[in-house]
């Protein structure tokens, strides 16, 4: 174990600092669009790094606050009344959650399709570029992790970006521009591999160099300084003694009334599908192909979820923009969240000063690179050529979560790739084919009694006295109003003077009597 946290320390500290980086106003957003202390974002985000990043047993996830859950957090602080009591049923959501993973329920995440999975990675990709856009204008309206189409200042993704284009703030512009430039210069093979300029990652200096255009404004350009709501905003404390105010706990006063539990049950099971949604994306982008084991993913975030409320953190869900981002920032192993759950909770208590001097549109090119490469044009070439039974539900999920939100918008993408499913096994369970008056009829897997029509069809047009072979060896299942219309055929095949040949149908109902 020495060994390999050796072999892979370098790569995990690197990645921890650029997850970090994406993190940190992810978490101070996200809190504030859901109604809850800025605080909680924070905690939400050590808790996920270091708690659920030492139970899980995925090398690649991140946890934290997931924007998918701003409005039901935000509804649920505001139907039970206050955020302690709101925190009381996320303790119970996670104990729920704790349950769902010990009942092996993670299951359920090999069931959604590689199209509506591919679509989600590339949607949420589209999103941060698209969200990004004001932010890199000086236009910070909106908070930084908002992934919903319809904003929390009454804007829309694209007419957000309208007004940004109009009420930009010139500062903002350079600093977008130098932050890009040197995270590409950084990104670049040889510039990674040096031993010295390797060292620290681009979105590092991006950052940095983000935080001294600004400080060279205040000097030289005044009318350039960004600052207020175009700088993060951290809680700050003036001694180590004012801490405990900075944490809220759990009340259950609410805990025999039904709207706690709904609520409790609503978190722990959104959560679990976003979480399970996100290992299995993340998965798939894993350079080492490697599996996380979906029901004790649950266990992990059920315990972590249970803390957080516990210390008045938000829910916590594996969430994909950080875990793309420690992936394509070559983290080998768990340590890189572990880190940044520890660089969240020192950094925060120590420098906050310095961190609030940290410009949005900076952070902004960040998280501009981390959409580029998850949406990039060759993943939409890559799916087309797949075929429309898995491009159409690439792009619908896509369009769906650009045009809602995350959840639904996968909700949607299920639906439409669950109709492609059923619509090629619906073709292929019945195949008639015919070759000089000779005909072969095949049911092939399960037949079901949406197959009756296309099957009643295609038999009434066999001419009498043809030569038919009926094979169904290759059905594990046959309906009962499938095995009407056969028995129908077999009945009138002598009046229509029909040669046939069965193989396979009636060792099936022997099998089933």
């Amino acid at each position: 174990m020495d060994t390999q946290f050796r072999s892979t320390f370098p790569n995990d500290f690197k990645s921890s600092l650029v997850v970090f980086l994406v993190a940190l106003p992810l978490c101070l957003g996200i809190a504030v669009a859901s109604g809850a202390p800025p605080m909680s974002g924070l905690l939400a985000g050590i808790v996920g790094g270091i708690v659920v990043g030492g139970f899980s047993k995925s090398s690649v996830a991140v946890s934290g606050p997931a924007a998918g859950l701003t409005v039901i957090v935000l509804d649920s602080i505001t139907s039970l009344g206050s955020f302690p009591l709101f925190l009381g049923a996320l303790v119970v959501a996670g104990i729920l959650q704790f349950i769902f993973g010990v009942a092996k329920a993670g299951v359920l995440g090999y069931y959604f399709p590689n199209a509506v999975i591919k679509g989600m990675l590339t949607a949420i990709g589209l999103i941060l570029i698209l969200k990004q856009i004001p932010h890199a204008l000086g236009y910070d309206k909106d908070f930084l992790g908002d992934f919903a189409f319809q904003q929390a200042d009454q804007h829309n993704t694209f007419s957000e970006i309208y007004y940004a284009f109009i009420y930009f703030s010139p500062g903002a512009i350079p600093i977008v521009f130098l932050a890009l430039g040197l995270i590409l210069f950084f990104e670049k093979p040889s510039i990674k591999k040096h031993r010295i300029l390797g060292v620290v990652p681009g979105a590092l200096w991006a950052v940095l160099s983000s935080i001294g255009l600004n400080a060279f404004y205040k000097k030289y350009k005044p009318e350039w300084v960004l600052d207020n709501e175009h700088l993060v905003t951290i809680p700050s404390f003036s001694s180590w003694q004012e801490l405990p105010t900075l944490l809220t706990f759990p009340k259950f006063d609410l805990i025999f009334e039904s709207s706690f539990w709904v609520i409790a049950f609503t978190l722990a099971l959104i959560g679990s599908i976003e979480t399970l949604l996100s290992i299995e994306a993340g998965d798939k982008m894993d350079p080492y192909k490697r599996t996380t084991p979906a029901s004790k993913e649950l266990i992990a975030q059920g315990i972590g979820n249970t803390v957080s409320g516990i210390i008045g953190g938000l829910p916590i869900t594996a969430v994909i923009v950080r875990t793309s981002a420690n992936i394509e920032s070559g983290a080998r192993s768990k340590w890189s969240t572990i880190f940044h759950g520890f660089l969240l909770l020192a950094l925060v208590l120590s420098i906050p000063g310095i961190l609030n001097q940290i410009p949005l549109s900076g952070l902004a090119a960040v998280l501009l690179v981390v959409g580029f490469k998850l949406a990039k044009p060759s993943l939409f070439v890559k799916e087309f050529q797949k075929g429309w039974n898995q491009f159409l539900p690439f792009l619908f999920t896509i369009t769906a979560i650009l045009l809602t939100d995350l959840l639904l918008g996968i909700g949607i993408g299920l639906v439409v790739g669950l109709f492609f499913v059923i619509k090629t096994n619906f073709h292929r369970a019945i195949q008639v084919t015919e070759r000089k008056g000779n005909y072969l009829v095949k049911l092939q897997k399960d037949v079901s009694f949406l197959n009756k029509a296309p099957l009643m069809k295609e038999l009434s047009q066999i001419p009498d006295g043809s030569k038919v072979v009926l094979n169904a060896s290759m059905a594990r299942f046959i309906d009962h109003d499938i095995e009407e219309v056969l028995n129908d055929f077999i009945a009138s095949t002598a009046d229509k003077d029909i040669t046939l040949l069965i193989e396979g149908y009636t060792q099936h109902q022997k099998e089933k009597k």
